[in-house]
C-alpha cells in the first residue's frame, strides 16, 4: 500500500531539526473527541452509548433507543467534523504540554481526517495556539511516520488512542516509542489490553514525564 499523493506533499513541506520526533494523532488526544461528540448527538436527537470502544452498534435514538443505521453514523461523524470548531477543545493539560515539549522536540500533528475537513482542521488546532505542523492521512498512519522519520538515529514517539494505528506504526518503524492514550475516561476503560510494545498512559502530564524518560534513555 502506498502514501496518497497530498499526504507525501504535506509531509515533504515538514522540516525536522536534530532532535527527537514527537507524532501525535488529534482526536481523542491532542483535543477531545467523545465528549463533544456526545453533545453533538445530543442536540441532533441520539445519544452515543459507552457499551464498547467503537461508534457504530452504540449510537441509539433518543426517542425510542433504537440503534441508529450504520449509514447515518458515518454522516453523523462527517457532519460533526464539518463544525469541529464549534464543538471541540483541546484534551485537559494538551496545549501547555505541547508547547513545553516543543522546547527540545519537533512535534507534528498526523490526523485521520477527510480531505474536504483538513481546511477546518488545520483552523480549529491553531485557534488554540497550536500552530505545529499537520498531515492528514486516510490511509495506513506507518506509511507516514516512516516516510516522515526516514530512519533517522533520534528518538521517535508516537501517541494515538487506536490501535490499529499504533500497530502500523510499530511495524512500520521498529524504534518509535508507542504510547496510547484516551481523553475519555468512560471509553478508555471499554478498551481492550494494548499490543505488545505499546505504553499506556492517562493524561498529557504522564505522557510528558514518558517521553522526557524515553528521549533520555536513547539520547544518541
Amino acid at each position: 500500500m502506498s502514501i496518497e499523493t497530498a499526504c507525501l506533499a504535506e509531509i515533504a513541506d515538514v522540516t525536522l531539526r536534530e532532535r527527537p520526533l514527537i507524532v501525535s494523532d488529534v482526536d481523542e488526544v491532542v483535543f477531545e473527541f467523545i465528549s463533544p461528540f456526545s453533545a453533538f448527538l445530543a442536540a441532533n436527537g441520539c445519544r452515543l452509548l459507552p457499551r464498547s470502544f467503537r461508534l457504530h452498534g452504540n449510537i441509539v435514538s433518543e426517542t425510542d433507543g433504537a440503534e441508529i443505521e450504520a449509514q447515518r453514523v458515518t454522516d453523523l461523524i462527517d457532519t460533526f467534523f464539518g463544525d469541529q470548531n464549534r464543538w471541540q477543545t483541546p484534551a485537559c493539560d494538551a496545549v501547555e504540554t505541547l508547547h513545553a515539549l516543543s522546547a527540545d522536540h519537533d512535534i507534528v500533528f498526523l490526523t485521520a481526517m477527510k480531505p474536504h475537513h483538513k481546511a477546518l482542521r488545520r483552523a480549529a488546532l491553531d485557534s488554540f495556539g497550536l500552530h505545529f505542523p499537520m498531515i492528514a492521512t486516510e490511509g495506513p498512519k506507518g506509511l507516514a511516520v516512516r516516510e516522515l522519520h526516514r530512519g533517522r538515529s533520534l528518538p521517535v514517539i508516537f501517541i494515538d488512542d487506536i490501535d490499529r494505528n499504533l500497530q502500523s506504526v510499530g511495524e512500520e518503524v521498529p524504534s518509535c516509542l508507542l504510547i496510547r492514550m484516551i481523553a475519555n475516561a468512560d471509553f478508555r476503560s471499554l478498551a481492550a489490553p494494548p499490543a505488545v510494545g505499546v505504553e499506556t498512559v492517562i493524561g498529557w502530564r504522564d505522557l510528558a514525564a514518558r517521553i522526557q524518560s524515553h528521549c533520555t534513555e536513547n539520547r544518541g
